[in-house]
């Protein structure tokens, strides 16, 4: 877990969703080519495989938060959004985009439902320990590697 938070986490992401995108159970549907990712946002997504990238970021929220639900990400996720001379306001992402990310996950195996007290939400299971595990103890040995020279 340690190895997790401790290395970029922008290429560990990058990394997750580059093998995220050669599993088959984790696949952008028909109409995320024409979606926003939030209220707040004035235009599509520009990188093309962002579906990747967000289920990657996703699954590493869950390693970092606990059990946590679409809400929690929803604010996690959420920006302002420019109202032109209004004050700018919080509003969170689509839950929709996180909730089919989180079944996504959930069906490829690497993480799970459960309840730890009173919150109930997903956790990181085994294999989706070891994945980001193994692609995070990478990237800091890259940098480690890019340090010495």
């Amino acid at each position: 877990m340690t190895t997790i938070l401790k290395a970029n986490p922008h290429k560990v992401i990058q990394r997750t969703a580059d093998e995220l995108k050669k599993q088959k159970f984790v696949q952008p549907p028909a109409w995320s080519n024409f979606v926003k990712t939030g209220h707040s946002k004035d235009r599509l997504p520009e990188n093309t495989d962002w579906w990747y990238v967000r289920a990657a970021s996703v699954l590493r929220a869950v390693a970092k938060l606990g059990p946590v639900g679409t809400e929690k990400l929803r604010t996690k996720y959420g920006s302002k959004k420019n109202r032109g001379h209004k004050p700018e306001r919080f509003y969170k992402a689509s839950g929709s985009i996180l909730r089919k990310v989180l079944q996504q996950l959930e069906k490829s195996q690497l993480i799970k439902q459960t309840q730890k007290e009173t919150h109930k939400g997903r956790i990181l299971t085994p294999k989706g320990t070891s994945l980001l595990d193994k692609i995070a103890v990478a990237v800091a040995k890259e940098e480690h590697a890019a340090l010495k020279k």
